[in-house]
C-alpha cells in the first residue's frame, strides 16, 4: 500500500507544499525534490555524497531518488484536481556520472573533469581544502613572520622600523586589494580566485626565503671573552660598517604584497563560498572550522619556527655559536619554503571546484532572508539578479551597506575585538615574559598552548553554538554582546601582577659594600650601572647580556657584575657560569660570592597558575563571539552583497582594528618601560619593564575596547530590522522547514493530519 503524505511532514518551504498540491499531471516541478535535511549540505560529519543530477532525477517528470537504503513513496492527492500522483521508487547509481552534473556544477579543470574527482565535489571536501589553505595563511603570516623577525633584523642589518614596516606591508596590500577582490570576485568564480590567490601566497613564500639564497654565507667571528671585565675589546659602535644587506628589505616587503594579495580571497570569497553551499543554519559550523585552522596556523608556525631557529641558517657549516649567542641567526627560511610548496599543491584542487555545488540552487530556493530593510526600500535593489555584473554598481553596493547601521555597527564592533587580539596577540608574550621572568621561548610556549585550546576552540564552538541554538541574527548579535561582557570581567586579571626583579644598578642597588650600598643614578644609564666594583671594566651598555648572581640579583652584563672568567658551562642548559665576579657580594642564595650564571634571574612571584587561568578565559570568549558576529555579517545583509560586505568589514576591521592595534598597545606598554636599548646613543628596543605599570596600562585599554565592543553590538541589536517574513518570534527553526501550520494556504486538513484521497484504492 502506498505510503501517504502527511500534513506534518517536514518541508523544506511553503512553496514546496504547494507545488505539491497544485502541480499537474507529468508537468512542472517533479515531487520528490529533496529537502535539504537529506542532501549532502548538511552536517560536516557523517552526511554521505549527494546523488546527483541525471534522467529521472529531481528536475524532469516522473522522476524518483531514494535517500540512504530506504526508498521513500510518495502519494499525494490533490483537493483541487482530485488525482493521485504516484511515484515509483528506484534506485540511483551510487558512482556519479560525469552526465550527472551540469557544466556549472561539474568538478574538475576545464576539459580535465575525470570521474573519480567528482566524489571530492562536495561542501566537506572543499572545508578540507580551505581550512588546510586557512591554516598555511595563519602559519606563515601569524606565525613564521613573527617567529623570524630578530633573525632577519640581525642577519640583513635591519632596523626596528625598517622590520616593522616589512611586517605592516600584508596588512596595507590587503586593504587595497579587498574591495576590488571581494566584489569582483562575489560575482565571479569564486574558487578560481581562491585557487590562484593560495598559489601566489605560496609565491609570496618563496621570494621571502629567497635572500638566504642570494647573499654570502652568514659568518661571525665571535671571541668567547667579549663582554667580560678587562676584556680587550672596542666597543660596537666604533668602526661600524654600513649595512650593506639592507637594501633586502624591499625583496621582504615585495614578498608581503604577494602574501597579502593572496590571502585576500580567503577570508571574504572563501567564507561565502562555504556558506552560500550549505544549509543556513550549518554555515556557523563549516565556517567556525574554517577559521579554527586559521587559528591553530600561527601556533603550529610558533612551535616550527621556533625548532627552526635552533638549526644555524647555514645548516652545511658548523659554528662553536649556540642559540643562546647574541649574535646567533637561526634557519629562518626553511619554513617558507615548506608552507610555499604546500600552497602551490593546495592550490590546484581549489581551482577544481565548479562556481557552485550540486545542490546550492535547491539551498537557494529554502533559504529565508534575514537583511536589514532600509526605510526608504533601496535595499530592494541588491535583489536585481543583474545588480553587481559591472563596475558602476560598485558606489551604489557601498552606499547600501553605509545605509545599513547593523552592518557599520558588527563591523565597529569587529574593529574593537581586531584591536584587542592583535595587540595581544603580539605584546601577549612580552607581557609573560615581564611579569614571571621567563625567557622569550618560554613565554611563547605558553602563550601558544593558550592560544590553541582558547582560540580555536573558542572559534569552533561559537559557531556550533549557533547552528545548535538556531539562531536568528538578533539572537546572534546578542549573544556576542553577552560573550563581550564575559570577557569584560575576565580582563581584569591584569590587576595581578608580580613585583620586578632585582636588576642592579635599574630597579635595585649594587651591594659590593655592605656599608655603603649605591643606590642607582638615573641620570643616565651609564651612570648608574658604573660603580666602584666594575668602574675599572670599562663596560659598554651596547652589549646586553643579562647575568644572574649568585646573590639572585640580576646584572646587565658579566662586565657589569665584575665577571672576570668563564667557570665552566653547563651543558645541559647551555648556561655559562662565570666567576670573579666583584659585584657579587653578600645575601646569597646560591653558590659563593663571586658567581653568577647567564640570563635573567627566576622570579619567586607564584600568580601564574591564577593568571594563566583568567587569561584562558579572556582568550576563550573573545574569540567566542567572532563565528557568531561573522554569522551576524553574513545574515544582516542581502544574499547578492555578502562577500563584498565581508571585504568592507576587513577593511574597516585592519585600518580600526589589527594595524593601529599592535602600535596602541605597543605604545602604552613602552611608557611603562624602565631599562631601554642603547644603539650607539640612539633609544632601541626595552629590555624591562615595570610590571605593575605595564598591568595596570593594559588593563585600562583593555577595558576602554571591550566597553567600546559592548555598546557596539547593543546598538547593533536595537536597529536591527529584520524582513517581515523573516521569523524573528513565531518559529526558530525556519531552514528544517518547521513552522506554523496555520501559515501555510491549506485549507480544511483533517484532524489527523492525514490527506486521504477518496478516490484511492486500498
Amino acid at each position: 500500500m502506498p505510503v501517504l503524505l502527511n500534513a506534518d511532514a517536514s518541508f523544506s518551504s511553503k512553496q514546496e507544499l504547494l507545488d505539491l498540491q497544485d502541480c499537474p499531471l507529468g508537468g512542472g516541478p517533479s515531487l520528490d525534490t529533496p529537502s535539504p535535511e537529506d542532501s549532502q549540505t548538511g552536517s560536516p560529519i557523517g552526511s554521505g555524497p549527494r546523488s546527483p543530477r541525471s534522467p529521472g532525477s529531481p528536475g524532469s517528470p516522473g522522476s524518483t531518488r531514494t535517500y540512504g537504503s530506504r526508498p521513500h513513496i510518495f502519494t499525494v492527492a490533490s483537493s483541487l484536481h482530485g488525482r493521485l500522483y504516484t511515484v515509483e521508487p528506484t534506485s540511483l547509481p551510487e558512482t556519479p556520472s560525469l552526465e550527472a552534473f551540469s557544466s556549472d556544477e561539474l568538478c574538475g579543470w576545464g576539459a580535465l573533469a575525470p570521474k573519480a574527482i567528482q566524489a571530492f565535489n562536495t561542501p566537506r571536501w572543499v572545508l578540507f581544502f580551505l581550512s588546510v589553505a586557512s591554516f598555511l595563511q595563519g602559519m606563515i603570516i601569524n606565525g613564521f613572520i613573527n617567529t623570524v623577525v630578530t633573525s632577519i633584523e640581525r642577519r640583513f642589518d635591519l632596523s626596528s622600523s625598517e622590520v616593522g614596516l616589512i611586517a605592516s606591508s600584508y596588512d596595507i596590500i590587503a586593504c587595497i586589494c579587498l574591495a576590488f577582490v571581494s566584489y569582483f570576485g562575489g560575482v565571479g568564480h569564486k574558487p578560481r580566485w581562491l585557487g590562484w590567490g593560495v598559489m601566489i601566497m605560496g609565491l609570496g613564500s618563496f621570494m621571502f626565503a629567497l635572500p638566504h639564497f642570494t647573499t654570502p654565507p652568514y659568518q661571525v667571528n665571535f671571541p668567547e671573552q667579549t663582554g667580560m671585565c678587562m676584556a680587550n675589546r672596542t666597543s660596537p659602535c666604533e668602526n661600524k660598517e654600513a649595512g650593506g644587506l639592507s637594501s633586502y628589505r624591499f625583496m621582504f616587503i615585495l614578498a608581503q604584497f604577494l602574501h597579502g594579495v593572496g590571502a585576500t580571497p580567503l577570508y571574504t570569497l572563501g567564507v561565502t563560498y562555504l556558506d552560500e553551499n550549505v544549509k543556513s543554519n550549518y554555515g556557523p559550523v563549516y565556517i567556525g572550522i574554517f577559521y579554527t585552522a586559521a587559528i591553530v596556523g600561527p601556533a603550529a608556525g610558533y612551535l616550527l619556527g621556533g625548532y627552526f631557529l635552533t638549526i644555524y641558517t647555514e645548516i652545511y657549516q658548523a659554528t662553536k655559536m649556540t642559540p643562546e649567542s647574541p649574535h646567533w641567526v637561526g634557519a629562518w627560511w626553511v619554513g617558507f619554503l615548506g608552507t610555499g610548496v604546500a600552497s602551490l599543491l593546495i592550490g590546484i584542487p581549489i581551482l577544481g571546484y565548479p562556481r557552485q555545488l550540486p545542490g546550492s540552487q535547491e539551498l537557494v530556493a529554502t533559504r529565508v532572508s534575514e537583511a536589514h530593510q532600509l526605510n526608504d526600500g533601496s535595499h530592494t535593489t541588491a535583489s536585481d539578479p543583474q545588480f553587481g555584473k559591472s563596475v558602476k554598481d560598485m558606489p551604489r553596493s557601498v552606499q547600501l551597506l553605509l545605509k545599513n547601521p547593523t552592518f557599520i555597527f558588527l563591523c565597529l564592533a569587529g574593529a574593537t575585538e581586531a584591536t584587542l587580539i592583535a595587540g595581544m596577540s603580539t605584546f601577549g608574550p612580552k607581557c609573560l615574559e615581564s611579569q614571571f621572568s621567563l625567557s622569550a621561548s618560554e613565554a611563547a610556549t605558553w602563550f601558544g598552548y593558550l592560544v590553541v585550546p582558547a582560540g580555536g576552540g573558542g572559534t569552533f564552538l561559537g559557531g556550533y553554538i549557533v547552528k545548535r541554538l538556531n539562531l536568528r541574527c538578533r539572537g546572534i548579535i546578542r549573544f556576542c554582546m553577552v560573550c563581550v561582557i564575559v570577557s569584560l570581567l575576565a580582563i581584569f586579571i591584569f590587576l595581578i601582577h608580580c613585583p620586578n626583579v632585582p636588576v642592579a644598578g635599574v630597579t635595585a642597588p649594587y651591594r659590593y659594600k655592605l656599608s655603603e650600598p649605591q643606590q642607582p643614578d638615573h641620570s643616565s644609564l651609564d651612570q648608574s650601572l658604573t660603580v666602584g666594583c666594575n668602574s675599572a671594566c670599562n663596560c659598554v651598555t651596547e652589549l646586553y647580556n643579562p647575568v644572574c648572581g649568585a646573590d639572585s640579583t640580576t646584572y646587565y652584563s658579566p662586565c657589569h657584575a665584575g665577571c672576570t672568567s668563564i667557570n665552566q658551562t653547563n651543558r645541559s642548559t647551555g648556561k655559562k657560569v662565570y666567576s670573579g665576579c666583584g659585584c657579587v657580594v653578600g645575601n646569597l642564595t646560591w653558590g659563593e660570592e663571586g658567581l653568577a650564571r647567564s640570563g635573567k634571574c627566576p622570579s619567586s612571584c607564584h600568580h601564574m597558575p591564577a593568571f594563566l587561568s583568567l587569561l584562558f578565559i579572556l582568550i576563550f570568549f573573545t574569540f567566542f563571539s567572532c563565528m557568531p558576529a561573522l554569522t551576524a555579517t553574513l545574515r544582516c545583509v542581502p544574499d547578492s552583497q555578502r562577500s563584498f560586505a565581508l571585504g568592507i568589514q576587513w577593511i574597516v576591521v585592519r585600518i580600526l582594528g589589527s594595524i593601529p592595534g599592535p602600535i596602541a598597545f605597543g605604545s602604552v606598554i613602552d611608557l611603562s618601560c624602565l631599562l631601554w636599548e642603547d644603539q650607539c646613543g640612539e633609544k632601541g628596543s626595552c629590555y624591562l619593564y615595570h610590571n605593575r605599570t605595564m598591568s595596570l596600562y593594559t588593563l585600562v585599554a583593555g577595558i576602554i575596547y571591550k566597553v567600546l565592543g559592548t555598546l557596539f553590538f547593543l546598538v547593533a541589536s536595537i536597529l536591527y530590522k529584520p524582513p517581515p517574513e523573516s521569523p524573528q518570534s513565531s518559529f526558530e527553526s525556519t531552514d528544517h522547514g518547521t513552522g506554523v501550520l496555520s501559515d501555510l494556504p491549506v485549507k480544511n486538513l483533517p484532524e489527523d493530519g492525514v490527506i486521504v484521497n477518496t478516490h484511492a484504492r486500498s
